[in-house]
């Protein structure tokens, strides 16, 4: 014996029905999933080009979702330009052995990354030097 339902008006068989939802489950999940994934992407940054500067810490922000950095930088005329530079997350940087007190307001600080698109004093961090003239690691062993 055949089972048949109405769908929209139409007359479809259960293992259709199933089928339909099955689909719309996996579609509602992939719309869910696939911003999670996108945030990750370096398209905000201009990966061509590595730019380094080095400045003094203003902020020292070791939270979730991306440890940020905040400091000045002296321009080519002698003016001051507020900066920040993004990190991974917390718990990577303290896999590496990075803590919420590595970096303090006022320490001198080399850093290289990669700037974003628009031309903005923001970088994608891709190495840190400390005030002690030391790389600090940015990914664990």
């Amino acid at each position: 014996m055949r089972k048949y339902c109405v769908i929209g008006g139409y007359v479809v068989k259960q293992l259709t029905q199933k089928f339909l939802f099955a689909f719309a489950a996996a579609v509602a999940v992939l719309m869910i999933a696939v911003p999670m994934f996108a945030h990750h992407g370096t398209a905000a940054f201009d990966t061509s080009k590595a730019v380094t500067v080095k400045g003094t810490v203003t902020e020292f922000v070791f939270l979730n979702p991306h440890v940020q950095v905040y400091f000045d930088v002296k321009n080519d005329k002698g003016e001051m330009e507020k900066w920040q530079g993004e990190l991974t997350a917390p718990n990577k940087l303290a896999r590496a052995g990075w803590t919420k007190k590595t970096l303090q307001p006022g320490d001198v600080i080399e850093v290289t990354g990669f700037r974003v698109q628009s031309g903005g004093n923001t970088l994608w961090i891709r190495k840190l030097v400390d005030p002690h003239g030391e790389s600090l690691p940015l990914f664990e062993d």
